[in-house]
């Protein structure tokens, strides 16, 4: 196994590219995340009620809401809140909700990659029979771990100074 699991191909297919860029984006929000208590948790910077632990939240809801409503049509009885909502959860729950949506997502998308590839319909569609396609959400994920990514690299430097673009080699979350 490599030091940097969650680096993209050097060179690959475009669903390669773009599972790589994903996952790369998962790992460096995890490792912003990794390690921190209740209090490292909720932290917040100036007026913003942004944290750590809603991002994890917010962003497993996201990863559950497009591999399952947006590709699939599946019903949704997730998070009215988008995980942005007040929580009692633990460090450990926070970690354990946010690991098993992305390994849910994984799954499902490595399932619809088989099943079809970048290029097939998903279910989302604009409402006059024009549907997004599977890259569109892969895409559209890519970047909302872009913009979170952002804010949890604010966020964990206000927390103990740590900073640092990807996760260094070798690294594999603790908690």
């Amino acid at each position: 196994m490599t030091d940097t699991p969650w680096e993209p191909p050097l060179a690959g297919t475009e669903a390669e590219h773009l599972v790589g860029a994903l996952d790369r984006l998962r790992a460096t929000l995890r490792w912003k995340a990794d390690g921190l208590d209740a209090e490292g948790l909720s932290a917040r910077v100036g007026a913003s009620e942004l944290t750590i632990g809603t991002l994890l939240r917010h962003l497993a809801v996201v990863e559950d809401h497009i591999f399952s409503v947006r590709l699939s049509g599946d019903p949704w009885d997730g998070d009215p809140h988008w995980g942005f909502g007040p929580t009692d959860a633990t460090p450990e729950q926070h970690y354990a909700i946010w690991d098993a949506a992305v390994e849910r997502s994984r799954a499902r998308l490595a399932a619809a990659l088989a099943n079809g590839g970048l290029d097939q319909a998903a279910h989302l569609s604009d409402g006059q029979g024009n549907h997004v396609s599977l890259r569109r959400l892969v895409c559209d994920l890519v970047e909302e771990y872009g913009r979170h990514t952002g804010h949890a690299d604010l966020l964990r430097e206000a927390v103990d100074g740590r900073v640092g673009e990807d996760p260094p080699p070798g690294w594999r979350p603790v908690s």
